[in-house]
C-alpha cells in the first residue's frame, strides 16, 4: 500500500480502518459506506444528519436510505479479493510448472463453447505466460478496486459481480471476436470499475477521473494488438448492469427481488451463448 492509500484523508473519520473516497456534503469528512446517509445531494456524515434534525425536528431530513441499508459491510480483511489474486497467482506458476498444458485447458476459445463451457469462466483465472506484465496489471487493478468495492456491496454479491462479469467478457468476445483465444481477467476488472462507477454515481461521488481510466483503457484495447477490447466492454456492460442492480434494491425487504434480477443477469447470459454458439 503507497503512502498515498495511507492519508487519512482517504478513511472513514469513524471507523480509520475502512478506506473511502465519498465525503459528507456539509462538513467535508471522509465517511465509509455504513456511515452515509444519502442527501438529496451527495451524502451527510451521522452527525451532521443528526444536527439537521435537532435543528428541524418538525421537518423530514432530506436523507434517504442508504445503499448499504441491506448490504453489511465485510469486516476485517477483504478475504474475496485476496482468494482471487491468490487463485490466478497460483495458476500463473502451475502454467509455468505443466509446460503450458494448463494453459491449453482452460483457455477460451469461441469454437469449443459448446463442448467445454466452463471455459468462459476459467479463462478469466489464466494468464499469458509469455508476458508478466498481463497478470501484475490486472492483479494490481484487483487489489485496488476489489477491496473497495467488496466492502461496499459485502462479500457475496462481490463474487457474484466478478464471476458475472467474468462470463460477460466472454460472451463479448464470443459475439464480437469467435476466432480469438483469450486468457486474463480483463473481463472482470473492468466489471469492477463499471460497478464501481455506477456506485460512485449513486452515491454521489465525482466519477470525472475513472471515466477518464475506463476511457483509455478501452480505448488502448482498440489500438494495443492482442488485447482482447472485446472481454473488457463485455465485462464492463455486465458489471455496471449488476452495480445497478444492487444500488435499486439496497432494501432488506428487496433481498429476493435483487437475487431474483441477479440470476436474470446470468440466465440472460447464458441463453445468448446458446444463441451464438447455434448460429
Amino acid at each position: 500500500m503507497t503512502d498515498t492509500d495511507r492519508n487519512p484523508d482517504n478513511f472513514c473519520y469513524r471507523h480509520p480502518d475502512r478506506q473511502s473516497f465519498i465525503i459528507c456534503q456539509r462538513c467535508g469528512r471522509t465517511v465509509c459506506s455504513e456511515c452515509q446517509t444519502q442527501a438529496a445531494v451527495g451524502v451527510h456524515c451521522p452527525e451532521c444528519v443528526r444536527d439537521a434534525q435537532q435543528s428541524a425536528p418538525r421537518v423530514k431530513p432530506a436523507a434517504v436510505t442508504r445503499i448499504r441499508s441491506s448490504m453489511r459491510p465485510s469486516s476485517g480483511v477483504p478475504v474475496v479479493t485476496y482468494s482471487l489474486i491468490g487463485i490466478n497467482l497460483a495458476l500463473y506458476l502451475a502454467t509455468w510448472v505443466s509446460g503450458g498444458a494448463l494453459y491449453q485447458a482452460l483457455a477460451y476459445w469461441p469454437p469449443l463453447t459448446a463442448s467445454e463451457p466452463w471455459r468462459m469462466i476459467t479463462s478469466a483465472f489464466m494468464h499469458s505466460p509469455s508476458s508478466i506484465l498481463h497478470i501484475l496489471f490486472n492483479m494490481f487493478s484487483l487489489f485496488i478496486f476489489g477491496p473497495i468495492i467488496e466492502n461496499l456491496v459485502g462479500r457475496g454479491r462481490f463474487i457474484a459481480l466478478y464471476l458475472l462479469a467474468a462470463f460477460g467478457g466472454s460472451v463479448g468476445v464470443l459475439l464480437l471476436s469467435p476466432g480469438s483465444v483469450v486468457v486474463g481477467a480483463s473481463g472482470a476488472i473492468f466489471g469492477l470499475l463499471g460497478a464501481f462507477f455506477v456506485i460512485q454515481r449513486r452515491l454521489g461521488g465525482n466519477s470525472m477521473q475513472l471515466l477518464i481510466v475506463v476511457g483509455l483503457n478501452l480505448v488502448l484495447g482498440f489500438i494495443v494488438p492482442g488485447v482482447a477490447w472485446q472481454a473488457h466492454l463485455g465485462g464492463l456492460i455486465v458489471g455496471a448492469g449488476v452495480a445497478a442492480i444492487y444500488t435499486a434494491t439496497r432494501r432488506r425487504q428487496q433481498r429476493t427481488v435483487q437475487t431474483l434480477a441477479v440470476a436474470g443477469v446470468a440466465l440472460a447470459l447464458v441463453v445468448t451463448t446458446i444463441v451464438a454458439v447455434a448460429l
